[in-house]
């Protein structure tokens, strides 16, 4: 395997998650040569698989929490309901402890899927950074384009190889950063290697009409960046959008075929998936569910979005997106039997002993909450909040005015020295 030295990503989080990223893909990339199937294609799909099997304790983790949430949402529904129409204090911190006394009983925490969340997207974001730069991270794909980039750079001005390619604007930082400027040689070799991953068949070509006595190291590069990137006859460096419009004007239905079933894949597998998942309740009024109903919403619009991204994007990233879905799909069903076959009652009492103990061992009273725990809220009617009665209401205020003069204005100083005068007669006796 090389060194790898071209631009990576450098966000924060996702461009060190995205470095490690980089070295397994190489490594895949590096195993597939060395059998002489040297393929992205073939990369990729390897690449999410091994992700996705390293993410598999927590996808576990986050859908036993779906399928606890689903069990447990109707008693949540029905705290909500109970104060539904009470917006005193009390009546919100009766709300708060009942609903801490549901998720304590089943062991789980509000936030109990946002963790995995949390953990899975800077993975998810620094695959798509490796994928969509994946010269970056696999030095074999980087050499693959010299001696074209130093031959280009020594003929060519950077204005006029920017005025070429019409997506070298996306690296115009690189262009203007001082290394590029200084002329140092990694830099800006790494630079010109962005923009022509990004290039189009129809920038390739204009190369041959700006550049003539290129033509041999343009026709070597091309070879093998085409060699490399030939996946069941698409070039995956290249989207599906502009694959149909080539293949029509050439009249190739194979490659139209492929160029639509891309993103057709790719909406279909995600639906799939989707559908397989613990959906939440959405029984009953969705003004008194906004969550389940949103999420409704969004796993709807998913394999829209997800058939339209498809076909914009190159073709890598389409293959990705359907690996990814077909092995969370093949996942989801193992989880789905592996859960089914658990008894969510005694998971259920676990997980409240285990928070039992956490609460004993930081050293605070748990009996009141356990007890609480134990109580089914979906079965508990709406009780009134305690409120003083009216009596009770005018005997504080008669009590609280009683140092008056009765003689006296109410508000006036006579008053006011009346009731001190009262207040001192009657705490000295």
């Amino acid at each position: 395997m090389t060194g790898i030295i071209l631009t990576k990503n450098s966000t924060f989080i996702i461009g060190p998650v995205a470095q490690v990223l980089g070295y397994l893909m190489e490594g895949i990339f590096w195993c597939l040569d060395k059998i002489g199937i040297p393929n992205v294609g073939l990369s990729i799909i390897l690449f999410t698989i091994i992700i996705y099997f390293f993410m598999l304790p927590l996808t576990i983790k986050q859908q036993k929490f779906s399928k606890l949430s689903a069990k447990m949402n109707p008693e949540l529904q029905a705290i909500q309901s109970k104060y539904k129409n009470k917006k005193d204090n009390e009546s919100a911190m009766a709300m708060q402890q009942e609903t801490k006394a549901v998720y304590a009983k089943y062991g789980v925490s509000p936030s109990g899927s946002c963790i995995q969340l949390i953990i899975q997207m800077p993975i998810l974001f620094a695959l798509y950074r490796v994928i969509y730069d994946m010269p970056a991270y696999i030095g074999q794909l980087k050499n693959a384009f010299f001696p074209l980039v130093d031959n280009m750079i020594a003929q060519a001005g950077s204005n006029e190889f920017i005025q070429t390619f019409s997506n070298a604007k996306m690296y115009s930082k690189q262009f203007t950063n001082e290394l590029f400027v200084a002329g140092n040689t990694t830099y800006v070799q790494n630079t010109f290697i962005d923009v022509l991953n990004k290039a189009s068949s129809t920038e390739w070509l204009s190369i041959y009409e700006k550049f003539p006595n290129l033509s041999t190291d343009v026709n070597n590069t091309l070879l093998l960046i085409n060699k490399y990137n030939n996946f069941l006859g698409l070039n995956i460096g290249n989207s599906p959008s502009y694959t149909l419009k080539q293949a029509w004007t050439t009249g190739s239905w194979g490659l139209i075929i492929g160029a639509i079933m891309i993103p057709l894949l790719s909406a279909l597998t995600q639906w799939l998936n989707v559908k397989l998942m613990p959906q939440p309740d959405t029984s009953g009024n969705s003004q008194d569910n906004p969550m389940a109903s949103s999420m409704k919403t969004m796993n709807m619009m998913m394999p829209l979005m997800s058939a339209f991204f498809c076909f914009t994007l190159p073709a890598g990233m389409g293959l990705y997106w359907i690996a990814g879905a077909l092995v969370r799909t093949a996942q989801q069903v193992f989880i789905n039997k592996h859960i089914d076959k658990m008894d969510m009652d005694e998971v259920i009492r676990k997980n409240a002993e285990k928070n039992k103990k956490k609460l004993e061992k930081a050293g605070l009273v748990s009996q009141t909450l356990n007890s609480n725990a134990r109580i089914n809220t979906k079965n508990v009617s709406a009780s009134p909040v305690n409120e003083k009665s009216q009596a009770e209401k005018d005997a504080a205020l008669k009590k609280a005015t009683e140092y008056y003069s009765s003689n006296a204005k109410a508000g006036s100083i006579a008053a006011k020295a009346n009731m001190v005068k009262q207040y001192n007669e009657k705490n000295n006796k």
